[in-house]
């Protein structure tokens, strides 16, 4: 019997996958093997040691203390695509947003509430303050072209514009449904310059905050608009801020309000509603559950954030999980082991990404208690797991 913690409300859809037969799930249970969770903070909360697993139903990980899970062997799942047409939704509609002047016509049209009969009349009068471009025949530049920019970009071709896309990183998958209609932009500085729209889909890293600032901005094209559904932190705020005021970006479409940008007029906030649709919440949290049941019955690792992809058709009755630091001769060390306690290994994947590996050995016989003792006494390994398929 496996036991799943959930840290926040989560999907019936998504939890009425765990077969009941073999899975508990509850709030508050001891000696868990996963964690499900959405936006709960993790990094104060005491992870228990029987804890192998962590999936998050959503893309994002910030909340989730990765790099003490990684030095604890413990896997952190994600689920990219789960929220993919939610986001793009919004995106397509901050497009019309900050194109059309939506929200600020309606709110002045919400003034004349008293003026009765003279409604017409004034609203005849005034509407020509709010006048703004189609979005039709222009340039939209679409950074980072993962599922969510993928949908994008495609979409923003059915609706007539010109599309050109940026990712040094694009995946395979996500190459094999991108339109080749879209054009592949060298650089982010030449991007820039030629986009009408900006729409932002990268991941929040070292490497990527605060990339959207004053020096990236000398590049952007005058009076462009600027979409971020993706993260606050990718732009500088009061660089952003500062290039609205000088008119040389128009409006600033976000997902992610701040008090600076709410006194901002040249920016609009929505309130982080880019996931916010009960089809994404139902999406991710299957996700979530599959990659759990999926990790803990078969030790299959698909969508990770600390471990590599790995998974292995099972040819024996026996399994042996190892995650170890990506160093010299950790292979060599567990078969030596195993060799050594007359244990015959059929078949064998090894995977690393970054500092992390990790291995699916399927065995003949059962891996003995003393022998998974003897793996994990290895320099290097940080967690050893047996299952029987």
């Amino acid at each position: 019997m496996f036991r799943i913690q959930t840290m926040n409300k989560i999907s019936p859809r998504g939890l009425e996958r765990f077969p009941r037969d073999r899975y508990e799930v509850a709030g508050e249970l001891p000696h868990p093997d996963a964690i499900l969770v959405r936006s709960a903070d993790m990094h104060e909360v005491k992870i228990p040691d029987t804890v192998k697993a962590i999936a998050r139903a959503g893309a994002g990980y910030n909340n989730i203390p990765i790099e003490a899970c990684s030095n604890r062997g413990i896997v952190v799942f994600t689920t990219p695509g789960g929220n993919a047409n939610a986001v793009k939704e919004l995106t397509l509609a901050a497009l019309f947003i900050a194109s059309r002047n939506i929200l600020q016509g309606t709110a002045w049209a919400a003034t004349l509430a008293d003026k009765a009969d003279a409604v017409p009349d004034l609203i005849e009068q005034g509407k020509a303050q709010f006048e703004g471009p189609e979005i039709r025949g222009k340039v939209l530049g679409v950074v980072g072209l993962g599922a969510i920019g993928v949908m994008t970009a495609n979409d923003a071709l059915a609706l007539g514009m010109e599309v050109i896309g940026y990712d040094p990183y694009i995946s395979v998958d996500a190459a094999w449904n991108l339109s080749r209609q879209v054009s592949r932009a060298d650089t982010l500085e030449g991007l820039l310059a030629k986009s009408d729209y900006v729409s932002l889909h990268l991941p929040l890293t070292d490497t990527t905050r605060g990339l959207f600032n004053a020096e990236k901005f000398r590049y952007i094209k005058q009076g462009a608009r600027l979409i971020n559904f993706a993260r606050g932190g990718l732009v500088n705020e009061g660089d952003v801020i500062a290039a609205l005021h000088t008119q040389k970006i128009a409006l600033y479409v976000t997902d992610f309000p701040s008090a600076e940008l709410l006194d901002c007029p040249q920016a609009i906030c929505i309130p982080h509603l880019g996931a916010s649709t009960p089809e994404a919440e139902d999406n991710c949290a299957v996700m979530a559950v599959q990659q759990l049941m999926d990790f803990l019955e078969t030790g299959t690792i698909k969508n990770s954030v600390n471990f590599p992809r790995c998974s292995l058709e099972q040819r024996a009755l026996h399994r042996l999980l190892v995650a170890n630091r990506n160093i010299p001769n950790m292979v060599g060390q567990i078969t030596t082991i195993l060799a050594r306690e007359g244990i015959n290994i059929m078949d064998l994947i090894n995977h690393h990404q970054g500092e992390y590996a990790y291995n699916i050995i399927d065995t003949e016989q059962q891996i003995p208690l003393d022998t998974l003792e003897q793996i994990l006494a290895v320099e290097g390994i940080i967690r050893v797991r047996s299952i029987r398929g």
